[in-house]
């Protein structure tokens, strides 16, 4: 397995990211957007995860190969990525965000089923690869943070194209892997998703997604008014995700001790408490560290034992789609549509009772898998 080139992609791919989520709010603020007008904004990268992920999947399914799309989306974001540094206006912006997201978020599942097929019978070994993800992640942030806090927020955009840059390079040594041929032919996706169990789940990453792309949105922006500096909410975004790769480097285990199931009710009971101590708490600094702790669960732990469940629930052929349909429903769907009504209550409502929207969605998802999702199984 070709470990060292799986993982370069994941450094700097969740390296951007660390680079877009925690700061593009923060520079759409500087540069006069109002709160709905980001919250519309980041829903763009999120809400691109809906057909991006879907259409490449289905090219991959359809033709075999992944790791060439791959090559493609990274390149082409790039390339469309480099008109920010001339948009100013609400729509110029809008309409570059649009274009180099498309692309940017049609990638990750193609690469995550090419990851699981190198890693073959050894799936529970997904998170060894995926943590260095959230290396590159704490890495960006922490030093971006510093870095905005000289320089201010016009560093941004330079960084991000940067890391883009370093995207597409590793994916260009990145070996295709094609999954292995199943005895009988996988079922259709439109029987899958007939399944309650699998409906139910995808619903909950829903709403699980919806929770953080309230956070995604607002959480820097929150802390900047409570009176934290850029550097200090650098840090906590980065402690989160060090908090994160600590359950990764154990996921294999957990999995095999506990179960997808009992993982998933976890992380969403623990997102319940989180977006609580985040929106009404914000000033009391020690309360932030401990929700930036619980990242661990809703976004690590949730994470992997969702795709672990996907890797499973859609086998053989239908894997990239699979795996898109799980991108475009949570981190698409549900981030998207999180940062868009975030952004509309954000002003009249306040963080507290908007953060407290995040919370009621992850108890309902909570809901969802204690009911439906694999009562009987232990994946």
């Amino acid at each position: 397995m070709p470990y060292w080139r799986l993982s370069a992609y994941y450094l700097f791919y969740f390296g951007a990211l660390g680079a877009l989520v925690p700061f593009w709010g923060p520079y759409l603020q500087s540069h006069g957007f109002s709160a709905a007008a980001i919250g519309a904004l980041m829903a763009i990268l999120m809400g691109t995860k809906l057909a991006a992920p879907m259409l490449w999947g289905w090219l991959a399914d359809h033709f075999g190969a992944r790791m060439p799309l791959v090559r493609v989306s990274a390149f082409a974001t790039c390339v469309t990525f480099v008109a920010i540094f001339w948009t100013q206006s609400l729509w110029s912006v809008a309409a570059v965000m649009l274009v180099f997201s498309f692309f940017w978020n049609a990638a990750l599942p193609q690469m995550e089923s090419v990851t699981f097929n190198h890693l073959g019978a050894a799936a529970n070994r997904y998170a060894r690869v995926r943590l260095w993800g959230s290396v590159g992640f704490i890495l960006v942030v922490g030093v971006l943070g510093w870095w905005v806090g000289l320089a201010g927020t016009g560093v941004i955009p330079g960084t991000v194209l940067a890391l883009f840059v370093a995207v597409w390079m590793s994916a260009m040594l990145v070996p295709d892997c094609s999954h292995s041929q199943q005895a009988h032919p996988a079922p259709s996706i439109r029987r899958l998703l007939a399944r309650p169990e699998i409906a139910f789940f995808l619903l909950s990453c829903f709403l699980m997604q919806f929770s953080h792309g309230i956070y995604y949105a607002f959480y820097s922006i929150h802390l900047e008014a409570a009176g934290y500096s850029s550097a200090l909410v650098g840090v906590l975004w980065a402690f989160g995700v060090v908090a994160e790769v600590l359950v990764f480097l154990r996921m294999h285990w957990l999995l095999e001790r506990f179960g997808a199931r009992r993982i998933l009710l976890a992380s969403l009971v623990l997102a319940v408490l989180r977006w609580n101590l985040i929106g009404w708490l914000a000033p009391i600094l020690v309360i932030q560290v401990l929700a930036q702790s619980l990242h661990a669960a809703t976004f690590g732990a949730f994470h992997a034992s969702a795709i672990h469940l996907v890797h499973h629930y859609f086998p053989g052929s239908v894997q990239g789609r699979g795996q898109a349909l799980y991108n475009s429903l949570s981190f698409g769907a549900g981030g998207g549509a999180g940062s868009l009504l975030g952004g509309q209550l954000w002003g009249p409502l306040g963080a507290g009772p908007t953060f407290a929207l995040g919370s009621a969605a992850a108890l309902i998802g909570w809901l969802c898998v204690f009911w439906f999702v694999d009562r009987e199984r232990r994946f």
